[in-house]
Order: structure tokens, then sequence, then C-alpha cells
């Protein structure tokens, strides 16, 4: 079990995504990053940052850190409570839908995220692949 969010799930999450051949035919054109981001709520104190270097099917590198300044400026960021991520991971809520209804908040071009849907969703899907304790 990984303790959610830290290093070690951050790196076990990375490797399942570029073992995951579904993601990497769903996403094989997208070039760019994304930062997801943690946000503190009663079970979670504090913000944690998840960056996410993607491009054509695979995460060519990721960086989690507890300070928004240490992580690279991504093209997306997916933000939500910490509660709402343990629920997205453990298949509780749909991505997409999940910005429909203000659980999560998408900076990016939503078009583009649209394009995408099948791979945001297979990117949760490996999340939830990652043993997780929250």
């Amino acid at each position: 079990m990984y303790k959610f969010p830290s290093e070690e799930w951050a790196k076990a999450y990375y490797e399942k995504l570029n073992e995951n051949k579904a993601y990497e035919e769903s996403a094989r054109d997208w070039e760019g990053g994304i930062t997801m981001i943690i946000q503190s709520d009663e079970k979670f104190s504090g913000n944690a940052y998840l960056y996410l270097d993607l491009f054509h099917g695979k995460c060519r590198s990721y960086k989690l850190s507890s300070s928004e300044n240490e992580i690279p400026k991504a093209e997306f960021t997916y933000s939500g409570k910490f509660t709402s991520w343990k629920n997205l991971i453990n298949g509780e809520i749909d991505p997409i839908k999940g910005i429909l209804t203000g659980k999560f908040k998408l900076k990016g071009s939503m078009a583009k995220i649209m394009k995408y849907t099948k791979a945001a969703k297979l990117m949760v899907s490996t999340a939830s692949q990652v043993p997780s304790e929250f």
C-alpha cells in the first residue's frame, strides 16, 4: 500500500501509467503536461502538486511537491479536495463528471480534454490500480 499523496505513490502511478497499453494508444497524439493539485480538507492538511510530463501516450517524467513553485508550468491543472481525489481514485467519481459537478476544476483547453476523454478516464483507472492508503 502506498500513502496518497506520497513520492512512493507517485512513482508507482508513473510506472503503471507507462505500462498501460490502452492509455498509450488513446493518448498517442497527446502533447502537454498536467499538474494534479490535491487540496487540503478535513482529511488532509496542506496541498500537494503532482506534475506529469505526458507525451504521445507516455509519461516522460513526474514531480511531486508540497510547493507549487517547485512544479514545472503545465498546460493543464486538475484540482480538487483530498476527499474528492480519494473518491476519484476509488472509482466513485468520473473525471469529466467531477468537473461538471464542481468536485474538480480544470484549467486549460476544455476542447482538447474532450478530445481525449478516453485517455483521461484511463489515467484515472490506472491510478485506481495503485494500492492506495488514504
